[in-house]
């Protein structure tokens, strides 16, 4: 069976932009991790576009469309990296994470991302601790 880790959103952007706060931990990881899949997910996948080209989230500098799809594409050279399909099975554990009875709009995107790596049988990878705290053994904190 092969390892796999699933960076979510801001890790993804660190590795792409240079002047994010946590670049040098996500080079640092990236490199180094013998993970054999570094998986996308389409919520990661449309995240990072979305943000790419957002002026707050790029100082002011958001990329055209193009331009994202490019410095997406540009993360495929990576032979292990990798857009993975929603796998059979995930509802149950995206219910599971999502049933708490307060009203918490940040917490679904997570809880779909640990539900999705869990699913794939591998490894959400962070900067978020709360996030991190909330996966237990199935999330890997950058910093």
């Amino acid at each position: 069976m092969s390892s796999s880790s699933f960076p979510d959103i801001n890790v993804w952007l660190a590795i792409l932009l240079e002047d994010h706060i946590y670049r040098s931990e996500a080079l640092t990881w990236l490199p180094n991790t013998t993970d054999e899949v570094i998986g996308f997910s389409r919520l990661t996948q449309m995240g990072v576009l979305r943000l790419l080209s957002t002026a707050a989230a790029m100082n002011g500098r958001p990329l055209s469309m193009r331009g994202a799809w490019r410095a997406y594409e540009k993360l495929f050279e990576d032979d292990r990296v990798a857009l993975l399909a929603e796998p059979q099975g995930l509802d149950p554990s995206f219910r599971t994470q999502t049933s708490a009875g307060n009203a918490s709009p940040k917490l679904w995107a997570d809880a779909y991302l640990l539900a999705f790596a869990t699913a794939h049988d591998g490894v959400l990878v962070t900067f978020d601790r709360a996030l991190a705290k909330r996966a237990g053994k199935c999330a890997l904190l950058l910093h």
